[in-house]
């Protein structure tokens, strides 16, 4: 078997230090804590299909459960050295709407709430770094506060899965808190670098594997036949690494040498002068572009669907902020997220496809040997929520030196 394989719980051990897991998901975190000599107690998540897969690979007990509702049915006499608690970062991630009130963020505090009722020696908290910052910050520190009441020592790791033997680049904030002797938690470990071409060769006939070119002469393989390794399609930067809607005239209309000079104006003056603290830009003055190049020019380009005009303004129809990113085989990856099986999101670094729900496992750090279950999209979903085992592994490792 492979190091994340089935993994056979023993449930009767008590000479090994276990384990509770809040917001398990398919089981990322725990898989990381079961190689570093973990026992698994109980796994909990609101996902059956999640739960499914935690299920079929550790073989032990897990319970769906909304946990803003009610707690884990974790016996008042259970002895509980680890509580693991990965809550849903949505309302934190800069990917989102990042409101403040998003009831999701007061999930964070689940973890105190369990501690002050179980005691367990130790509790990891994981999420986004986005939960540092703004008014955000107010749940963390509040986790904080919580937990040193109860008695715990806690300390913050800024964490990225690319220090852990992983093609990613993910950032991550993880609290320990520890009411045990230590007085200090060591280090995490870190491994060797890994790349995608370490980990994008993959035999045929492995579970959740099907590589599907994009369609010739549709819209998405015309797109991705014109963006090369490292670039993207985004009308809201220059250089190049960026391809513009400008540059594919066969998807969104052709434009002469006047018109694309306009168009590349507006790219360079919309990101001056900021007025606003929303959006990636601002719309540029009609009155400054029309004493550069006229008005017919810029009338001719809102016919072109290219540029939408506003009372005093003209500004880019699509700014397309980072879309088609095509990654780079000798690199590693953006973020894993829930979207990374979307071609308009990525693209695979040397065919003109998404990637494979196979391929974003091993992204994540993932064995062949787990198995995910569900349509494709809640496949990705869980995969994208998941903690990378490696990087899991190395915080369970230092976790273990305060037992």
């Amino acid at each position: 078997m492979g190091r994340f394989g089935n993994l056979n719980c023993d449930m009767t051990s008590t000479r090994i230090p276990n384990f509770y897991s809040l917001f398990s998901g398919c089981g990322g975190l725990d898989l990381g804590f079961v190689q570093a000599g973990f026992v698994p107690r109980l796994s909990v998540d609101q996902d059956a299909n999640a739960l499914a897969v935690h299920s079929a690979h550790l073989a032990c007990p897990v319970q769906k459960l909304d946990l803003a509702a009610s707690d884990p049915s974790i016996p008042q006499s259970a002895r509980i050295d680890v509580l693991l608690a990965g809550s849903p970062c949505q309302g934190f991630s800069t990917l989102g709407q990042r409101r403040v009130d998003d009831p999701r963020n007061s999930l964070l505090l689940v973890a105190s709430r369990l501690a002050a009722k179980h005691r367990p020696k130790v509790v990891v908290a994981e999420n986004v770094l986005g939960a540092l910052s703004g008014e955000h910050r107010l749940y963390w520190e509040a986790l904080h506060t919580s937990m040193r009441s109860l008695g715990y020592k806690t300390k913050d790791f800024h964490i990225n899965s690319v220090d852990f033997g992983v093609a990613q680049n993910r950032r991550r904030v993880v609290m320990i808190a520890w009411r045990t002797p230590a007085l200090e938690v060591p280090d995490l470990e870190r491994a060797l670098p890994v790349t995608l071409r370490d980990v994008l060769s993959i035999a045929d006939g492995v579970a959740n594997h099907n590589p599907t070119e994009l369609a010739i002469d549709s819209k998405h393989r015309k797109i991705a036949e014109r963006i090369g390794p490292g670039q993207k399609l985004t009308n809201a930067r220059g250089g190049e690494l960026a391809i513009h809607t400008w540059d594919i005239p066969e998807v969104f209309g052709r434009t002469n040498k006047a018109q694309r000079e306009v168009l590349n104006t507006v790219l360079r003056l919309r990101r001056q002068a900021r007025r606003r603290d929303f959006g990636d830009a601002d719309p540029v003055s009609t009155k400054v572009l029309a004493s550069m190049f006229g008005l017919d020019i810029l009338a001719q380009l809102v016919q072109k669907g290219y540029l939408r005009q506003y009372p005093k303004f003209h500004d880019l129809t699509n700014t397309f902020n980072g879309k088609y990113r095509r990654l780079e085989m000798d690199g590693v990856s953006r973020t894993v997220d829930t979207r990374f099986g979307d071609c308009t999101s990525v693209l695979h670094p040397t065919e003109h496809r998404s990637f494979t729900v196979r391929e974003a496992a091993r992204i994540q750090g993932f064995s062949d040997h787990m198995e995910f279950f569900g349509t494709i999209q809640e496949q990705f979903r869980m995969i994208g929520n998941a903690v990378p085992p490696p990087m899991a592994f190395a915080i369970a490792k230092s976790v273990r030196h305060l037992l």
